[in-house]
């Protein structure tokens, strides 16, 4: 069974960084696309960024060079680094897990707040 749980969520001041992981088990980690979602109240869950299992990341024109997304296949952990921190970026942020060539494969976790006070 797949899990995927994310932590390193909380209440930051505007301008200030978190750093979110998020560990997978029940997977073969490094094959998979890991992604990071975010839904905050009232809209749409939108994708932030992801990483491909060769390391290849795209993110959200809204996150670009603030937010750094990095993969360690040896502890089946995704990360996302998140710098100069705004209040629009309040939101829960998930932890998604998809294969490309399997429509089926695609995993969520429980997700994480980051409050952003301004």
């Amino acid at each position: 069974q797949v899990q995927l749980v994310e932590s390193g969520g909380g209440l930051v001041q505007a301008g200030g960084s978190l750093r979110l992981s998020c560990v997978a088990s029940g997977t073969t980690f490094s094959i998979n696309t890991m992604g990071w979602y975010r839904q905050a109240p009232g809209k749409q869950r939108e994708l932030v960024g992801s990483i491909t299992s060769g390391g290849s990341t795209s993110y959200a024109d809204s996150v670009k060079g603030r937010f750094t997304i990095s993969r360690d296949n040896a502890r089946n952990t995704v990360s996302l680094q998140m710098n100069s921190l705004k209040p629009e970026d309040t939101a829960v942020y998930y932890c998604n897990s998809r294969r490309t060539w399997a429509k089926d494969y695609n995993y969520w976790g429980q997700g994480t707040q980051v409050t952003v006070s301004s």
